[in-house]
């Protein structure tokens, strides 16, 4: 099932959700006005005068106030949320692993998840570590794939071995790149309102035990009933949790067989997710099992992890997650046994230099170089330290300036300046405005450009991506100058080229102030959009044919006519081809805009159509990758495999 077939199945999964969602509401409803019915009685009900009716408006201020506090607590959770992959992170107890740091077991992890998102095209997510959390499990979260967050548990880096940690690593891009997170995020809110209830109950107990004991002539005291009222509601919101558990179970145990198979496919050997599955039912005993989470909103997140992460009554039908024995059956296509999962010997770090404490790492990076200091700076690490996991190690294909800036937020932003920077006078206007504009990177990205031409071309986008857990880590104010100094310096020379145009719309969609926030469907069809997609089938054809081609206009005609045969509903025609002189780059940000708010089933068909403009029977060239990774940027999808190769080609291999 694709990408797209996915993110359909989640809207029609999300139909089911709200049909469970307001079959709760009413047994909640239902129950709740049962429970202040009896309370009533109990209250005054046992007197001389037999009761004839319940107050004017009984039933309806209590199924109010139900309403409101579901309503309400969906509402304040939902907005809770509202910044996706990271606020869930945080929620879970999570700590945010800087790009920079110099733990080797947590270097190991951010290499492992810097490999798959390069190898998938998207910006490498940012990376949390459950320090407090001994057993094996991991969760992704998040609006979209371009703002998704991965979070791994102590026990994960303690007691699995690289490739383990690479099978778990490549089940939660799936959960990523299979469109899973924005419905999982949708769930939290919703769980969260109908369960309120429970919680209600809890502070009406407390409320009635810290009160005042008076009685009047009329019933039982105030505090007793207060009690009962509380435990009443506290009962009633079991119903909340035990929806919630059949809301889970129908919409996320199906995926985590194809979040396993799809790990299987990014890593290409089953013993990695295979191998810790087998020690998460290693770690299992008679009270415990070895992917339980102890954090008190284990609960509530249930639905995101890797494994359960806790025993439960209700499991069956009613699990959050398929039984290991049936996932492991799937992987291997026989049944395995459990493995023991005894924490790991630590990382060789003897005689290994931390990263923290290089020249260019961490904190230091920007404001500990000048001018004048740069080349001795430059000298000290002529080498990158290798990090060791037992007895194999390797090196980060990148020199070392590079592999320290790319983590740094500093050095991330002189990164992306440095791939801006043009040749001659336009460079010297470009590093005068950025003396001006960003003083302590002038230096650093005059540097780091020499560094980064040395590099092939299919290697100087994917830094982005490496770059972006850093650049998502500077405050919105941050992140909106350095876009605005992005404009300046591509404006320097009073033209827009195609790469600043990709670069730009990249770090836009990344980290501009909605970048990961939710985008309404506005169009269901293509046709919905047919000058847009002409325009931007036109852009793709004239970049895939270059200017120097034998009879260039015919052969990017053709181009676009390929591309247009691809969607036929749209019935496009030669005239409807955009020539150079009407392509203008604000016109493609518009359509680009337009085409992220296709329906999920319309945008593969955009894709392959791209793809037919592009390809003609051969490998794409550099351009026409990089110009298909900027629409795909734009309207969120992955990259296609065809595009991804083109990057590939360079060994985006980090250290074991």
């Amino acid at each position: 099932m694709t990408f797209f077939e996915q993110q359909h199945q989640a809207r029609q999964e999300t139909k089911k959700l709200v049909f469970l969602f307001a079959l709760a509401v009413i047994a909640i409803v239902l129950a709740v006005n049962l429970a202040m019915a009896l309370l009533w009685n109990f209250k005054f009900g046992g007197h001389h005068e037999v009761l004839r009716s319940y107050p004017k408006g009984f039933f309806a201020i209590n199924t109010l106030i139900t309403l409101a506090l579901i309503g309400g607590g969906t509402l304040i959770q939902t907005f809770n949320l509202r910044d996706g992959g990271d606020a869930v992170a945080l929620m879970a107890g999570g700590r945010l692993i800087s790009p920079a740091t110099g733990d080797l077991q947590e270097r190991r992890l951010l290499n492992v998840v810097e490999e798959m998102a390069l190898a998938s095209g998207i910006a490498c997510p940012k990376v949390y570590l459950l320090e407090h959390e001994d057993a094996i499990n991991a969760f992704a979260a998040g609006y979209n794939q371009n703002e998704a967050v991965v979070a791994v548990t102590r026990g994960t880096l303690n007691r699995l071995t690289r490739d383990e940690l690479q099978g778990v690593v490549g089940h939660e891009f799936s959960h990523i790149l299979n469109g899973d997170m924005r419905l999982n995020v949708h769930l939290i809110g919703v769980l969260f309102g109908i369960q309120m209830i429970a919680g209600f109950g809890q502070q009406l107990m407390n409320f009635g035990r810290f009160s005042s004991s008076s009685r009047d002539d009329k019933g039982p005291p105030w505090q007793l009933v207060m009690l009962f009222a509380g435990l009443a509601l506290f009962v009633v919101g079991y119903i909340g949790i035990f929806f919630g558990r059949l809301i889970k179970s129908a919409v996320s145990r199906q995926r985590e067989f194809l979040a396993d198979a799809s790990a299987v496919q990014f890593t290409r050997n089953p013993e990695g997710i295979g191998g810790a599955l087998r020690k998460i039912g290693g770690l299992t005993d008679g009270n415990r099992i070895g992917s339980q989470i102890d954090h008190q909103n284990a609960e509530q997140l249930s639905h995101l992890f890797l494994g359960s992460v806790r025993p439960n009554l209700l499991d069956g039908w009613f699990a959050t997650h398929p039984p290991l024995t049936e996932r492991l059956q799937r992987i291997y296509g026989r049944s395995m046994g459990p493995l023991e999962a005894p924490e790991l010997p630590q990382p060789l770090a003897d005689n290994t230099a931390r990263l923290a404490d290089l020249p260019f790492a961490a904190a230091g990076f920007a404001s500990a170089v000048t001018p004048s200091q740069l080349p001795s700076s430059v000298s000290t690490v002529a080498a990158t330290p290798t990090l060791e996991f037992g007895n194999s190690s390797s090196r980060s294909p990148l020199s070392p300036q590079l592999d320290g800036a790319v983590r740094d937020s500093a050095g991330a932003c002189a990164v992306v300046y440095a791939l801006l920077l043009g040749e001659g006078a336009e460079r010297e206007t470009q590093l005068a405005l950025l003396k001006k504009e960003a003083p302590q990177q002038a230096a650093l990205t005059s540097f780091l450009a020499e560094t980064i031409v040395q590099l092939p071309l299919s290697a100087r986008l994917p830094l982005v991506d490496l770059a972006a857990p850093a650049l998502r880590q500077l405050p919105q104010a941050a992140r909106d100058r350095l876009l605005a100094i992005v404009e300046q310096l591509i404006a320097a020379d009073s033209r827009i080229t195609l790469a600043e145009f990709v670069l730009q719309t990249i770090l836009t969609r990344r980290l501009a102030p909605r970048a990961g926030r939710l985008v309404p469907i506005r169009f269901n069809r293509l046709s919905d959009l047919r000058n847009d997609i002409a325009l931007l089938l036109s852009l793709v054809a004239h970049v895939a044919v270059p200017s120097t081609c034998a009879d260039v206009v015919a052969t990017r005609l053709a181009a676009f006519l390929r591309g247009a045969q691809a969607c036929p509903e749209l019935q496009l025609a030669a005239q409807d081809y955009c020539d150079g002189a009407s392509l203008s780059f604000p016109r493609v940000r518009q359509a680009l805009d337009n085409a992220n708010q296709l329906a999920p089933l319309a945008k593969p068909q955009l894709i392959k159509a791209l793809l037919a403009a592009a390809e003609d029977g051969k490998p794409l060239e550099i351009t026409s990758a990089d110009i298909l990774r900027a629409i795909c940027a734009g309207i969120e999808a992955p990259i296609p495999p065809a595009v991804a190769a083109t990057y590939q080609a360079y060994p985006w291999q980090f250290d074991n």
